[in-house]
Protein backbone atom coordinates (compact mmCIF):
# COMPACT_ATOMS: atom_id res chain seq x y z
CA UNK A 1 0.00 0.00 0.00
CA UNK A 2 1.26 3.52 -0.93
CA UNK A 3 0.18 6.29 1.48
CA UNK A 4 1.64 9.64 1.94
CA UNK A 5 1.13 12.10 4.54
CA UNK A 6 2.45 15.60 4.92
CA UNK A 7 2.95 18.59 7.42
CA UNK A 8 2.03 21.61 5.83
CA UNK A 9 5.29 24.14 5.90
CA UNK A 10 5.73 25.83 9.26
CA UNK A 11 8.07 28.41 9.94
CA UNK A 12 10.81 27.66 12.69
CA UNK A 13 12.62 29.66 14.75
CA UNK A 14 11.19 32.99 15.33
CA UNK A 15 12.64 35.80 12.83
CA UNK A 16 14.83 33.12 11.11
CA UNK A 17 13.22 33.39 8.24
CA UNK A 18 13.85 29.46 7.66
CA UNK A 19 10.62 27.28 7.10
CA UNK A 20 10.52 23.28 7.47
CA UNK A 21 8.32 21.61 5.22
CA UNK A 22 8.18 17.42 6.29
CA UNK A 23 7.25 15.11 3.02
CA UNK A 24 7.32 11.74 4.11
CA UNK A 25 7.67 9.30 1.34
CA UNK A 26 4.98 6.91 -0.24
CA UNK A 27 7.13 4.13 1.10
CA UNK A 28 10.19 3.80 2.99
CA UNK A 29 13.52 3.01 1.18
CA UNK A 30 16.65 1.41 2.20
CA UNK A 31 18.93 3.30 4.52
CA UNK A 32 21.63 2.23 2.12
CA UNK A 33 20.16 4.59 -0.63
CA UNK A 34 20.32 7.83 1.66
CA UNK A 35 23.23 8.79 -0.24
CA UNK A 36 21.67 8.95 -3.53
CA UNK A 37 18.52 10.73 -2.21
CA UNK A 38 20.31 13.08 -0.51
CA UNK A 39 22.22 13.99 -3.65
CA UNK A 40 19.20 14.92 -5.78
CA UNK A 41 16.96 16.90 -3.14
CA UNK A 42 18.41 19.91 -4.02
CA UNK A 43 17.69 19.76 -7.64
CA UNK A 44 13.78 19.10 -6.65
CA UNK A 45 13.25 22.72 -6.27
CA UNK A 46 15.42 26.11 -6.26
CA UNK A 47 13.64 26.87 -3.70
CA UNK A 48 14.43 24.13 -1.30
CA UNK A 49 17.93 25.21 0.51
CA UNK A 50 18.54 22.48 2.97
CA UNK A 51 17.19 19.02 4.41
CA UNK A 52 16.96 16.57 6.52
CA UNK A 53 16.35 12.77 6.03
CA UNK A 54 13.83 11.23 8.57
CA UNK A 55 15.04 7.75 9.25
CA UNK A 56 13.99 5.09 11.45
CA UNK A 57 14.64 1.27 11.71
CA UNK A 58 17.46 1.52 8.77
CA UNK A 59 14.95 2.89 6.44
CA UNK A 60 14.68 6.68 5.08
CA UNK A 61 10.76 6.65 5.41
CA UNK A 62 10.91 11.33 4.56
CA UNK A 63 12.74 14.00 4.48
CA UNK A 64 12.11 17.60 6.43
CA UNK A 65 13.02 20.73 3.85
CA UNK A 66 14.21 23.83 4.87
CA UNK A 67 13.53 27.07 2.72
CA UNK A 68 13.44 30.45 3.17
CA UNK A 69 9.67 30.80 2.31
CA UNK A 70 6.94 28.86 2.61
CA UNK A 71 7.02 25.89 -0.01
CA UNK A 72 3.77 24.70 -1.96
CA UNK A 73 3.69 21.32 0.38
CA UNK A 74 1.31 19.81 -1.88
CA UNK A 75 3.62 20.27 -4.95
CA UNK A 76 7.00 19.57 -3.26
CA UNK A 77 5.13 16.16 -1.95
CA UNK A 78 5.21 15.27 -5.50
CA UNK A 79 8.18 16.09 -6.83
CA UNK A 80 10.34 14.66 -4.09
CA UNK A 81 8.51 11.32 -4.38
CA UNK A 82 8.52 11.43 -7.97
CA UNK A 83 12.66 11.63 -8.01
CA UNK A 84 12.77 8.82 -5.13
CA UNK A 85 10.44 6.47 -6.73
CA UNK A 86 12.36 7.03 -10.64
CA UNK A 87 15.71 7.93 -9.62
CA UNK A 88 16.51 5.90 -6.08
CA UNK A 89 13.81 3.71 -5.05
CA UNK A 90 14.95 1.07 -7.66
CA UNK A 91 18.21 1.03 -7.35
CA UNK A 92 19.58 -2.41 -5.76
CA UNK A 93 21.47 -1.87 -2.48
CA UNK A 94 25.26 -3.23 -2.85
CA UNK A 95 27.93 -3.16 -0.03
CA UNK A 96 30.41 -0.50 -0.15
CA UNK A 97 33.18 -2.09 -2.04
CA UNK A 98 36.88 -0.31 -1.39
CA UNK A 99 39.74 -1.20 -3.71
CA UNK A 100 42.39 0.41 -2.07
CA UNK A 101 42.56 2.14 1.58
CA UNK A 102 45.46 4.14 2.99
CA UNK A 103 47.69 2.72 5.35
CA UNK A 104 47.87 6.23 6.55
CA UNK A 105 45.11 7.95 9.20
CA UNK A 106 46.08 11.26 9.86
CA UNK A 107 43.74 13.61 12.29
CA UNK A 108 42.09 16.48 10.41
CA UNK A 109 40.29 19.40 12.04
CA UNK A 110 37.47 21.51 10.95
CA UNK A 111 37.61 24.82 9.05
CA UNK A 112 40.27 25.06 6.70
CA UNK A 113 38.69 26.56 4.32
CA UNK A 114 37.94 29.39 6.94
CA UNK A 115 41.55 29.34 7.76
CA UNK A 116 42.40 29.98 3.88
CA UNK A 117 39.97 32.76 3.54
CA UNK A 118 41.62 34.60 7.02
CA UNK A 119 44.85 33.89 5.35
CA UNK A 120 43.44 35.32 2.34
CA UNK A 121 44.43 32.32 0.13
CA UNK A 122 41.18 31.93 -0.94
CA UNK A 123 38.14 34.27 -2.02
CA UNK A 124 34.40 33.40 -2.68
CA UNK A 125 33.80 35.24 -5.28
CA UNK A 126 30.25 34.00 -6.22
CA UNK A 127 28.02 30.55 -6.02
CA UNK A 128 30.06 27.79 -6.47
CA UNK A 129 33.27 29.77 -6.76
CA UNK A 130 36.72 30.30 -5.59
CA UNK A 131 39.27 32.57 -6.19
CA UNK A 132 42.18 30.84 -5.14
CA UNK A 133 46.21 32.63 -4.86
CA UNK A 134 49.36 31.32 -3.04
CA UNK A 135 50.21 28.43 -1.66
CA UNK A 136 47.19 27.13 -4.16
CA UNK A 137 48.28 28.59 -7.18
CA UNK A 138 51.56 26.78 -6.50
CA UNK A 139 50.03 23.05 -5.34
CA UNK A 140 47.70 23.14 -8.00
CA UNK A 141 50.51 23.14 -10.41
CA UNK A 142 52.81 20.99 -8.66
CA UNK A 143 49.73 18.22 -8.24
CA UNK A 144 48.56 18.56 -12.23
CA UNK A 145 52.33 18.26 -12.88
CA UNK A 146 52.74 15.05 -10.42
CA UNK A 147 50.11 13.46 -12.40
CA UNK A 148 51.06 14.20 -15.63
CA UNK A 149 54.94 12.96 -14.87
CA UNK A 150 53.21 9.51 -13.43
CA UNK A 151 51.56 9.01 -16.46
CA UNK A 152 53.93 9.43 -18.52
CA UNK A 153 56.11 6.85 -16.83
CA UNK A 154 53.92 3.89 -18.49
CA UNK A 155 52.60 5.84 -21.42
CA UNK A 156 53.68 8.58 -24.16
CA UNK A 157 50.38 10.76 -24.02
CA UNK A 158 49.30 13.42 -26.70
CA UNK A 159 48.49 16.56 -24.47
CA UNK A 160 45.86 19.62 -25.81
CA UNK A 161 44.37 22.29 -24.68
CA UNK A 162 40.74 22.48 -25.71
CA UNK A 163 38.75 25.50 -26.27
CA UNK A 164 36.37 26.40 -23.50
CA UNK A 165 33.36 26.46 -24.87
CA UNK A 166 32.01 23.03 -26.15
CA UNK A 167 29.61 22.79 -28.69
CA UNK A 168 25.89 21.53 -27.65
CA UNK A 169 25.94 18.49 -30.48
CA UNK A 170 29.41 17.05 -28.90
CA UNK A 171 27.46 17.20 -25.23
CA UNK A 172 24.11 15.46 -26.95
CA UNK A 173 26.30 13.09 -28.97
CA UNK A 174 28.03 12.05 -25.21
CA UNK A 175 24.59 11.31 -23.46
CA UNK A 176 24.85 13.93 -21.67
CA UNK A 177 21.74 16.16 -21.66
CA UNK A 178 19.72 12.76 -21.34
CA UNK A 179 21.79 11.55 -18.20
CA UNK A 180 22.76 15.03 -16.27
CA UNK A 181 20.23 18.07 -17.13
CA UNK A 182 20.65 19.31 -13.30
CA UNK A 183 24.50 20.12 -13.99
CA UNK A 184 24.20 21.62 -17.85
CA UNK A 185 24.65 25.25 -18.03
CA UNK A 186 24.61 26.72 -21.45
CA UNK A 187 26.40 29.52 -23.33
CA UNK A 188 23.98 31.89 -25.46
CA UNK A 189 24.62 35.48 -26.95
CA UNK A 190 22.23 38.01 -28.36
CA UNK A 191 21.18 36.66 -31.77
CA UNK A 192 22.68 38.35 -34.92
CA UNK A 193 20.51 41.10 -36.23
CA UNK A 194 20.92 44.59 -35.83
CA UNK A 195 17.16 45.27 -34.43
CA UNK A 196 18.22 42.78 -31.60
CA UNK A 197 21.17 44.53 -30.49
CA UNK A 198 19.63 48.19 -30.78
CA UNK A 199 16.68 46.68 -29.18
CA UNK A 200 18.66 45.14 -26.18
CA UNK A 201 20.06 48.67 -25.88
CA UNK A 202 17.38 50.81 -25.43
CA UNK A 203 15.83 47.45 -22.79
CA UNK A 204 19.37 47.77 -21.30
CA UNK A 205 19.17 51.90 -20.72
CA UNK A 206 15.43 51.45 -19.27
CA UNK A 207 15.32 48.36 -17.20
CA UNK A 208 19.16 47.15 -17.10
CA UNK A 209 19.94 43.43 -16.86
CA UNK A 210 17.21 40.67 -16.60
CA UNK A 211 16.09 37.58 -17.34
CA UNK A 212 13.56 38.84 -20.36
CA UNK A 213 17.27 39.62 -22.29
CA UNK A 214 17.19 35.46 -23.03
CA UNK A 215 13.94 36.59 -25.27
CA UNK A 216 16.63 38.15 -27.33
CA UNK A 217 19.27 35.26 -27.33
CA UNK A 218 17.84 32.27 -29.49
CA UNK A 219 21.33 30.58 -30.04
CA UNK A 220 22.10 27.17 -27.57
CA UNK A 221 25.05 25.96 -29.84
CA UNK A 222 27.49 25.94 -27.34
CA UNK A 223 27.51 25.15 -23.29
CA UNK A 224 30.30 25.44 -20.92
CA UNK A 225 32.33 21.74 -20.34
CA UNK A 226 31.22 19.47 -18.04
CA UNK A 227 34.58 17.76 -17.92
CA UNK A 228 37.17 17.16 -20.52
CA UNK A 229 37.08 14.42 -21.78
CA UNK A 230 34.50 15.13 -24.34
CA UNK A 231 36.30 17.68 -26.25
CA UNK A 232 38.58 14.29 -27.04
CA UNK A 233 36.30 11.90 -27.69
CA UNK A 234 34.45 14.93 -30.11
CA UNK A 235 37.91 15.77 -31.62
CA UNK A 236 38.36 11.83 -32.65
CA UNK A 237 34.78 11.22 -33.70
CA UNK A 238 35.22 9.43 -37.65
CA UNK A 239 38.22 8.81 -36.73
CA UNK A 240 40.59 5.58 -36.96
CA UNK A 241 42.82 4.54 -34.79
CA UNK A 242 46.58 2.89 -35.76
CA UNK A 243 46.17 -0.28 -34.25
CA UNK A 244 49.45 -0.23 -32.32
CA UNK A 245 48.74 0.17 -28.55
CA UNK A 246 46.50 1.87 -26.68
CA UNK A 247 46.08 5.37 -27.57
CA UNK A 248 46.64 8.32 -24.18
CA UNK A 249 45.41 11.83 -24.85
CA UNK A 250 45.13 13.95 -21.81
CA UNK A 251 44.14 17.75 -21.42
CA UNK A 252 43.22 20.53 -18.42
CA UNK A 253 40.59 22.87 -18.50
CA UNK A 254 38.38 24.47 -16.62
CA UNK A 255 34.95 22.56 -16.10
CA UNK A 256 31.78 23.54 -15.14
CA UNK A 257 28.57 22.17 -13.45
CA UNK A 258 25.66 23.60 -11.72
CA UNK A 259 25.76 22.55 -8.57
CA UNK A 260 22.46 24.39 -6.55
CA UNK A 261 22.96 24.66 -3.13
CA UNK A 262 25.34 21.78 -2.78
CA UNK A 263 27.88 24.04 -3.72
CA UNK A 264 30.12 24.85 -0.75
CA UNK A 265 33.65 25.92 -0.44
CA UNK A 266 36.31 24.13 -2.76
CA UNK A 267 34.53 20.95 -1.97
CA UNK A 268 32.20 21.03 -4.89
CA UNK A 269 32.42 23.95 -7.54
CA UNK A 270 30.49 25.08 -10.67
CA UNK A 271 33.79 26.25 -11.64
CA UNK A 272 36.73 23.98 -11.32
CA UNK A 273 39.65 22.78 -12.98
CA UNK A 274 39.78 18.96 -14.35
CA UNK A 275 42.94 17.01 -15.24
CA UNK A 276 41.70 13.92 -17.42
CA UNK A 277 43.21 11.37 -19.15
CA UNK A 278 41.84 9.57 -21.59
CA UNK A 279 42.65 6.26 -22.86
CA UNK A 280 41.22 4.54 -26.40
CA UNK A 281 41.87 1.47 -28.01
CA UNK A 282 41.34 -2.65 -27.54
CA UNK A 283 38.88 -3.76 -24.17
CA UNK A 284 41.52 -5.23 -22.67
CA UNK A 285 44.36 -2.94 -23.12
CA UNK A 286 42.34 -0.08 -21.90
CA UNK A 287 41.23 -1.78 -18.52
CA UNK A 288 44.78 -2.61 -17.93
CA UNK A 289 46.03 1.01 -18.26
CA UNK A 290 43.26 1.76 -16.13
CA UNK A 291 43.69 -0.30 -13.54
CA UNK A 292 47.47 0.07 -13.89
CA UNK A 293 47.72 4.45 -13.71
CA UNK A 294 45.17 4.24 -10.93
CA UNK A 295 47.54 1.54 -8.73
CA UNK A 296 50.34 4.13 -9.41
CA UNK A 297 48.30 7.17 -8.15
CA UNK A 298 47.30 4.79 -5.24
CA UNK A 299 51.06 4.55 -4.63
CA UNK A 300 51.52 8.27 -5.17
CA UNK A 301 48.86 9.20 -2.34
CA UNK A 302 50.72 6.91 0.07
CA UNK A 303 53.99 8.38 -0.86
CA UNK A 304 52.78 12.08 0.16
CA UNK A 305 50.81 10.38 3.61
CA UNK A 306 47.70 10.98 2.83
CA UNK A 307 44.31 9.45 4.58
CA UNK A 308 41.82 7.81 1.54
CA UNK A 309 40.34 5.36 0.29
CA UNK A 310 38.98 4.51 -3.53
CA UNK A 311 35.90 2.75 -3.46
CA UNK A 312 33.50 1.64 -6.43
CA UNK A 313 30.89 4.49 -7.29
CA UNK A 314 28.54 5.81 -9.50
CA UNK A 315 27.95 8.92 -11.55
CA UNK A 316 24.85 11.35 -10.68
CA UNK A 317 22.93 10.20 -13.16
CA UNK A 318 19.23 12.09 -12.70
CA UNK A 319 15.45 12.39 -13.58
CA UNK A 320 15.64 9.50 -16.50
CA UNK A 321 13.67 6.61 -17.27
CA UNK A 322 16.51 4.27 -16.60
CA UNK A 323 18.17 6.07 -13.77
CA UNK A 324 17.87 2.88 -11.28
CA UNK A 325 19.64 0.50 -14.24
CA UNK A 326 22.08 2.46 -15.34
CA UNK A 327 23.67 2.81 -11.28
CA UNK A 328 22.96 -0.38 -10.83
CA UNK A 329 24.85 -1.53 -14.15
CA UNK A 330 27.58 0.72 -13.48
CA UNK A 331 28.58 -0.30 -9.70
CA UNK A 332 27.52 -4.14 -10.61
CA UNK A 333 30.23 -3.93 -13.71
CA UNK A 334 32.45 -1.51 -11.73
CA UNK A 335 32.94 0.83 -14.39
CA UNK A 336 33.42 3.87 -11.80
CA UNK A 337 35.94 3.89 -8.90
CA UNK A 338 36.38 6.83 -6.88
CA UNK A 339 39.49 8.13 -4.94
CA UNK A 340 38.28 9.96 -1.67
CA UNK A 341 40.77 12.15 0.87
CA UNK A 342 39.84 13.04 4.18
CA UNK A 343 39.07 16.57 4.58
CA UNK A 344 37.66 16.28 7.99
CA UNK A 345 36.36 13.96 10.72
CA UNK A 346 34.66 10.99 9.37
CA UNK A 347 34.21 13.06 6.02
CA UNK A 348 35.91 12.82 2.55
CA UNK A 349 35.25 14.55 -0.88
CA UNK A 350 35.85 12.57 -4.60
CA UNK A 351 39.30 13.95 -5.86
CA UNK A 352 39.59 11.91 -8.64
CA UNK A 353 37.73 9.02 -10.65
CA UNK A 354 38.50 6.37 -13.00
CA UNK A 355 36.17 5.37 -15.37
CA UNK A 356 35.55 2.68 -17.98
CA UNK A 357 33.28 3.20 -21.04
CA UNK A 358 33.51 0.50 -22.79
CA UNK A 359 32.66 1.19 -26.50
CA UNK A 360 29.92 3.91 -25.44
CA UNK A 361 31.32 6.86 -26.60
CA UNK A 362 33.23 4.91 -29.58
CA UNK A 363 29.81 4.25 -31.21
CA UNK A 364 28.64 7.36 -30.17
CA UNK A 365 31.32 9.60 -31.41
CA UNK A 366 32.23 6.44 -34.36
CA UNK A 367 35.73 5.83 -33.23
CA UNK A 368 37.30 2.78 -34.41
CA UNK A 369 40.20 0.70 -33.64
CA UNK A 370 41.81 -0.59 -36.73
CA UNK A 371 40.24 -3.52 -38.31
CA UNK A 372 38.85 -4.90 -34.93
CA UNK A 373 35.97 -2.43 -35.01
CA UNK A 374 35.00 -0.08 -32.15
CA UNK A 375 37.80 1.67 -30.07
CA UNK A 376 36.81 0.91 -26.34
CA UNK A 377 37.49 3.85 -23.55
CA UNK A 378 39.05 5.01 -20.08
CA UNK A 379 39.00 8.29 -18.39
CA UNK A 380 40.99 9.35 -15.50
CA UNK A 381 39.97 12.52 -14.04
CA UNK A 382 41.60 14.65 -11.25
CA UNK A 383 39.45 17.82 -9.82
CA UNK A 384 42.72 20.35 -9.39
CA UNK A 385 41.37 22.44 -6.71
CA UNK A 386 39.62 19.45 -4.53
CA UNK A 387 42.92 17.70 -4.23
CA UNK A 388 44.94 20.53 -3.20
CA UNK A 389 41.89 21.41 -0.96
CA UNK A 390 42.09 18.25 0.69
CA UNK A 391 45.27 18.08 0.65
CA UNK A 392 45.73 21.47 3.05
CA UNK A 393 43.07 19.67 4.93
CA UNK A 394 44.95 17.48 6.13
CA UNK A 395 48.74 18.92 6.23
CA UNK A 396 47.57 22.82 7.00
CA UNK A 397 48.88 25.96 5.25
CA UNK A 398 52.25 25.79 7.07
CA UNK A 399 55.21 24.22 4.51
CA UNK A 400 57.15 23.63 7.00
CA UNK A 401 54.70 20.58 7.84
CA UNK A 402 54.60 19.07 4.30
CA UNK A 403 55.93 16.33 2.47
CA UNK A 404 59.45 16.88 1.40
CA UNK A 405 58.05 15.81 -2.30
CA UNK A 406 55.17 18.46 -2.61
CA UNK A 407 57.67 21.36 -0.73
CA UNK A 408 60.46 20.75 -3.40
CA UNK A 409 57.71 20.55 -6.10
CA UNK A 410 55.77 23.21 -5.13
CA UNK A 411 59.35 25.13 -5.23
CA UNK A 412 60.12 23.62 -8.69
CA UNK A 413 57.00 25.41 -10.28
CA UNK A 414 58.20 28.54 -8.89
CA UNK A 415 56.65 28.43 -5.61
CA UNK A 416 57.30 30.65 -2.60
CA UNK A 417 57.64 27.88 -0.36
Amino acid sequence: MTETTRQGTEPTGAGTGEFHTRVALHTPVAGQLASEIERRLLFVSSQITGYELDTADGEVRGVTLRSATPLPADELTEKVNRVVDGDVRKQRTTPPKSVWTSSHDRVVEEGTFERLAQAGAVTEAGEGQVAVGEPLLSLLAYFDRAVKRILGEDFNPTEYRYPTLISTEALATAGYFASFPQHLMFVTRLHNDIDVYQGFQRSYGETGIDSTVLDACHNVDYCLPPTMCYHTFHQYRGRTLDADGVHVVTAKGKSFRFEAAYATTMERLWDFTIREIVFMGPREDVLASRELFMRKIFAFVEELGLSGFCEVGNDPFFGGDDTSARIWSQRLMELKYELRLTVAPGRTIAVGSFNFHDDLFGRGFGIDYGTEGTARSACVGFGLERLVYAFLCQYGLDSADWPAPVREGTRAVGGLV
